[in-house]
């Protein structure tokens, strides 16, 4: 299991385009990836569904943790996470 925490910067977080954005790009990669939020001490939600990410409410200024586990555990997680570092283009 590979896993990397960030925190969510762009204005909207993981909310309607960068949320499904996010999603999409999970789907790209054969591991199993969770999201969680880092303030709260719910479960990891699967990554690949976008009922489950908007489900977490993660705004502007949260902090989560990726988790991947599978033969392409570390660009899935390293990807995801460049996807939020960058801010989905609504910085």
């Amino acid at each position: 299991m590979y896993t990397k925490t960030t925190t969510v910067i762009n204005k909207t977080g993981l909310h309607a385009r960068p949320g499904s954005d996010f999603v999409n790009a999970a789907k790209k990669f054969a591991s199993k990836i969770t999201i969680r939020r880092l303030d709260e001490d719910d479960d990891p939600v699967n990554a690949k569904s976008i009922a489950f990410v908007l489900s977490l409410g993660i705004g502007k200024g949260i902090g989560v943790e990726l988790a991947a586990s599978g033969k392409d555990e570390q660009i899935a997680v390293d990807t995801l996470v460049a996807m939020i570092n960058g801010g989905f283009g609504d910085l």
